[in-house]
């Protein structure tokens, strides 16, 4: 057997074994980052939902001066 096939059985058993590892580190990241989204996701909704049960007044979306003109923001 010579040493180039060595080399790649070696290579092959390593690939085979996974090696450092088996995902790349991109990929791992992006899987992190999709679970956060995730996660975050749930929290919004769950909140979203409170608040809609809690029946609350609606506030006011724009402020008004005393002579009825708006604040410029």
């Amino acid at each position: 057997m010579t040493s180039k096939e060595k080399a790649e059985l070696l290579f092959k058993q390593k690939r085979i074994s996974g090696g450092r590892s088996s995902i790349p580190e991109c990929e791992q990241r992006a899987r992190a980052e999709r679970t956060k989204i995730a996660k975050l996701r749930v929290l919004r909704l769950a909140r979203e939902a409170a608040l809609a049960t809690e029946k609350r007044p609606p506030q006011k979306s724009s402020r008004t001066l005393r002579g009825g003109t708006r604040c410029k923001e």
